[in-house]
């Protein structure tokens, strides 16, 4: 028996994107306007010391009327990129609402095409990369548009979590996932590790950091952002993350051409 080709990644993310903030579920909620008093702006601690006032600011495929509309309260030239027409539209109604001023592409993260070369100072990019089978793209892309020097903060999901089931058994969560897991994830549902109706795609640590390194990056700074809680009961997202924390977040810095092209380590064909 052929097996089923796999559906295109970026149309049916996209579908399930546009149906996600449709229905108002997770990261589809744009942000409150409480948060976006001066006094309560709470933009990313790297970015925060960078300075993002009068900067030109990439927010990666990060849709949904939460990213963009912070960075711009907080002073910077943003542009919010991401697949998702409707996530884009919770970030034009928010701007309008409140006098922001954003711009929007309607692309996807490893097509950056569409942007000037050498252009954003900073660039956020949430949780995302997992949504494409290949992080290389867009790491390229992201050397792409960013300037020499430019800050790019990024955040994945860990390769344990997504190699581990969602639920508990009496030895724990169990890794049930081989490293080189070939095509999309098994779906799964009622996680907060995992977004159900999407394609999701595991990448290693070689692809996350080192592909970062040979994109002309050099990473300054790594966290693993505490999701984990005590209280929480088995199976629980709070509880999950205590064994396995779901995301990482890395913070890089652009070298300059030359530069990159001088560290780029020599490929010897055995």
């Amino acid at each position: 028996m052929t097996a089923s080709p796999m559906p295109d990644p970026r149309h049916h993310n996209r579908l399930a994107w546009d149906r996600r903030a449709e229905l108002g579920e997770t990261f589809t909620r744009p942000i409150r306007e409480d948060e976006l008093r001066p006094e309560n702006l709470c933009i990313d601690p790297w970015a925060a010391t960078e300075g993002v006032a009068g900067k030109q600011l990439l927010c990666l495929a990060a849709g949904g009327g939460r990213q963009g509309p912070l960075y711009a309260a907080a002073g910077a030239i943003v542009t919010v990129v991401d697949i998702s027409d409707r996530q884009l539209d919770l970030d034009r109604r928010i701007a309008a609402e409140r006098g922001l001023s954003i711009r929007t592409l309607c692309a996807s993260m490893d097509d950056l095409s569409a942007l000037p070369a050498v252009s954003f100072d900073i660039v956020i990019h949430p949780v995302s990369t997992c949504y494409l089978p290949q992080v290389a793209p867009v790491y390229r892309q992201v050397a792409a548009v960013t300037r020499p020097d430019g800050l790019y903060v990024s955040q994945h999901k860990q390769p344990a979590s997504l190699q581990a089931e969602v639920k508990p058994s009496k030895r724990g969560y169990e890794i049930t996932e081989t490293a080189d897991h070939p095509g999309p994830l098994p779906a799964v549902s009622h996680s907060r590790h995992r977004e159900p109706g999407t394609l999701e795609f595991l990448h290693t640590w070689e692809q996350l950091i080192g592909g970062l390194c040979r994109a002309g990056f050099v990473i300054e700074d790594l966290t693993e952002p505490r999701h984990g809680d005590r209280a929480a009961k088995p199976g629980e997202f709070g509880h999950r993350s205590r064994f396995l924390p779901p995301y990482v977040r890395i913070k890089a810095r652009r070298l300059h051409t030359t530069q990159a092209a001088a560290d780029s380590p020599m490929i010897i064909q055995p």
